[in-house]
């Protein structure tokens, strides 16, 4: 059973933004974004005050599934931003604020986040070595190389973690400030990069917080940013659900459809089973992060289950299509890789299942006997 929050935005994503997903995959259609603006749908979680809707973050919970149908759906409807206007409103400085923020939520600007690097481990950021050093002058000036650093051949900004002394710190570098050495594909498909500074000289207002602060900063925009994806990865699996069921219902088989043989019933109802579960696991951690909290424990939960959710659906629907479900022209191999991948991206599964099983025997160890 489809579960949805918003029908307006999810006939959006599901008219106007699957159908363009290879042109999106390329780099182009972006004139959508003048049909969300038309529909009300541009940047609801931003601020009003910058040209956003001003939705709370509970209120975008709510509808952040339908948004995630499509991987593109966030950019397309102007909220992929998010974590970047938050940071940036709380800790940057009023000149950087005023330059960027209204650009950003309009969409006239990009701004891309810069923290993992090469030959570094992504669950150990105290490896990082990139390095920014502040001149007499209080000019910083900043060195090294990031990859699997999202948009960053449009980006107007990059968001730096840099090594600053003892801690770390968030620099601003502008577009010109850094190289894109090339793009990564992920499983064939392109978006991500590897980016360089070669001493680029950064100016004090580019600072973004107080130096020293990036971990803190970083891990501000984790539990955001972990609960979005799970959210996001739910209604792609929502998607795959539909897929499947309408699917196995049509395809005739003898004299009958597939949907009346039992091994199919079985994908429907695992794929739905991980669906439902994982959905209210996400809820929950959604519902803590609205209020301030950061909840570690419920946010791995959501983030785990969100991603083999996606990964039971994927395969179910894809194995109920047969041949026709690993072509492009159901969108089910593109599902597929967004499947895979999540198992990594925001911390791999087994990152989460460690630390989480860590601090849930630690707590029952540290509670007394009944």
């Amino acid at each position: 059973m489809s579960v949805t929050g918003d029908t307006q935005l999810r006939r959006f994503v599901d008219d106007v933004v699957i159908p363009a997903e290879p042109e999106l995959d390329a780099g182009r259609g972006l004139e959508l974004r003048e049909r969300a603006r038309e529909a009300g749908l541009w940047a609801r979680p931003l601020p009003v005050e910058l040209g956003g809707g001003g939705q709370p973050l509970a209120g975008y919970f709510a509808v952040a599934e339908d948004e995630g149908r499509s991987d593109h759906g966030p950019d397309v409807v102007g909220s992929s931003s998010l974590l970047n206007v938050r940071m940036l409103t709380a800790h940057a400085h009023p000149e950087l604020k005023d330059e960027v923020l209204a650009n950003l939520v309009a969409g006239r600007v990009h701004v891309s986040y810069a923290m993992t690097e090469p030959d570094v481990a992504g669950s150990d950021p105290s490896g990082l070595r990139t390095t920014a050093e502040r001149g007499a002058d209080g000019w910083w000036t900043v060195t090294g190389r990031k990859w699997f650093t999202s948009g960053a051949a449009r980006a107007d900004l990059v968001l730096v973690m840099a090594r600053t002394g003892d801690g770390f710190s968030v620099l601003a570098v502008p577009a010109g400030g850094f190289r894109v050495e090339r793009e990564l594909d992920v499983l064939g498909a392109g978006g991500q990069h590897e980016i360089s500074f070669d001493a680029v000289r950064v100016p004090p207002t580019h600072l973004v917080g107080e130096p020293g602060q990036g971990l803190r900063l970083a891990g501000e925009r984790l539990a955001l940013g972990r609960t979005l994806r799970a959210l996001r990865w739910i209604g792609q699996a929502q998607r795959c659900l539909d897929l499947l069921a309408d699917r196995a219902v049509s395809r005739v088989l003898g004299d009958g459809v597939l949907a009346d043989r039992q091994l199919v019933q079985r994908l429907a109802f695992e794929s739905e089973l991980e669906v439902r579960s994982a959905r209210l696991l996400t809820r929950d951690a959604a519902a803590l992060v609205a209020g301030g909290e950061r909840a570690p424990v419920e946010v791995s939960l959501a983030k785990v289950a969100a991603a083999r959710a996606l990964n039971t659906a994927v395969d179910a629907a894809i194995q109920v299509y047969g041949a026709e479900g690993l072509t492009a022209a159901t969108g089910l191999p593109r599902l597929l890789r967004v499947a895979r991948s999540a198992r990594i991206l925001d911390g791999a599964d087994e990152l989460h299942v460690t630390t989480t099983g860590r601090r849930l025997l630690t707590t029952r160890r540290a509670a007394p006997n009944p």
